[in-house]
């Protein structure tokens, strides 16, 4: 891979003509697309810049207020042929309405719309490419393609950049490597009570003094919470419990055929299913073990950096941007894809660790995650592209 992660501290002094961004994403759900626009508006707009997001809206609105950035209610999320047309005509709009120095697109349908705004408007153009997009077909790849014709494409991962590298024709000197970065502010140990962890213990009714095994991630057969299920099936001489932490987003069939797997694995009264939690930071240390089962290769996959930070050990799939993150045997496990008794194996040995064994492992993971995977190296690296784009003088930041 020849392309470098580039770090850039945001210097003090440069808010004057700080440059106007906006972003344009589907929606503003729980997800780590939506996790990087928001993260990336507070990082502009503390340096002095104007973030403004464009999408469908969602509860995250709510931390964009808070912050100080700006929502626009539109279409994003439709794939609709003719309401993309339309939306180029709405961002040229916003973006003269706004003065928008840089468009920043980290979705496929909006991306379309963006880039034809932008090019329509003489403004900067730059891409997130978040995940590995199926291909499929010739048109398929076209379409995917418009993650490309960024002035800078942003890989949130070695894993992606070799895969845009391997599919699409994109000049080395344009791509970029940010990986997804954890807030360690939120995700710090020293930071969540014992009081926090016991009212969630309580609220999830698990019972006492028993090893906890949890896979966060919304209820979609592709986090793998199925294999899960089966590798445990292989363990039950061990004294633990498991929770499945994550939405059916109205997937009410996949909950049902999974809690009809706990019956028949003979895992009742040992694995639940929680919704949402509203804190995950008291879920990880609450946790003796973090599962990320994902059978398709994720872009970053979040979850495994967020254990690690939480001094967790961490059992994923060995595939994806979770080998970035693992290495294997000092700060977590990797498992053969899809295999439960890999994961079986993996999970015995993560769940009779010593407790010296634990404590090497959770020091080593905590360092390397905030070293290479905090939210601030990613926020620093992304200002230090938007540098790249502007005017040296005028509009620098960071």
């Amino acid at each position: 891979m020849t392309a470098v992660t580039q770090v850039i501290t945001p210097a003090a002094g440069t808010k004057d003509g700080a440059p106007t961004v906006l972003q344009v994403v589907p929606s503003l759900v729980t997800g780590g697309v939506e996790r990087g626009a928001v993260d990336m508006a507070a990082a502009l707009t503390k340096a002095g810049g104007t973030a403004i997001i464009a999408s469908e809206g969602g509860h995250l609105e709510y931390e964009l207020q808070r912050i100080g950035a700006t929502h626009l209610r539109l279409p994003m999320a439709s794939k609709n042929p003719l309401v993309m047309a339309r939306n180029v005509t709405r961002l040229k709009k916003v973006i003269l309405e706004h003065d928008v120095d840089i468009v920043h697109a980290r979705s496929r349908a909006p991306a379309w719309s963006a880039y034809f705004a932008a090019k329509g408007t003489g403004r900067h153009f730059i891409t997130t490419f978040h995940a590995p997009y199926n291909i499929g077909n010739g048109f398929k790849r076209r379409y995917n393609a418009i993650m490309t014709k960024g002035e800078r494409v942003i890989a949130i991962s070695q894993f992606i950049a070799a895969h845009i590298e391997e599919n699409y024709k994109v000049e080395r000197t344009k791509l970029r490597v940010v990986q997804r970065g954890v807030d360690l502010r939120h995700f710090d140990p020293d930071q969540v009570s014992a009081e926090r962890v016991i009212k969630l213990a309580t609220d999830w009714r698990l019972p006492d003094g028993v090893p906890l095994v949890m896979l966060p991630g919304r209820l979609t057969r592709w986090k793998g919470q199925t294999i899960l299920l089966e590798a445990l099936k292989e363990l039950r001489e061990l004294d633990f419990c498991c929770a499945l932490v994550g939405s059916d987003q109205g997937r009410t069939s996949y909950r049902q055929e999974l809690e009809r797997q706990i019956i028949a694995n003979d895992l009742a009264g040992k694995a639940f299913i929680f919704d949402n939690c509203t804190d995950m930071a008291a879920a990880y240390m609450l946790s003796d073990v973090v599962v990320s089962a994902s059978t398709d290769p994720e872009g970053f996959g979040r979850v495994v950096s967020e254990g690690q930070a939480m001094g967790r050990p961490v059992v994923a799939s060995d595939h994806g941007g979770a080998r970035e993150q693992v290495i294997p045997g000092t700060t977590g496990f990797l498992f053969e894809n899809n295999d439960a008794s890999s994961l079986a194996k993996a999970l015995r040995t993560a769940l009779t660790l010593s407790t010296e064994e634990r404590a090497k492992l959770s020091q080593i993971a905590i360092n390397r995650v905030q070293t290479l995977f905090s939210k601030d190296r990613m926020c620093n690296a992304t200002l230090g592209l938007y540098n790249e784009l502007m005017r040296k003088d005028a509009h620098k930041i960071g």
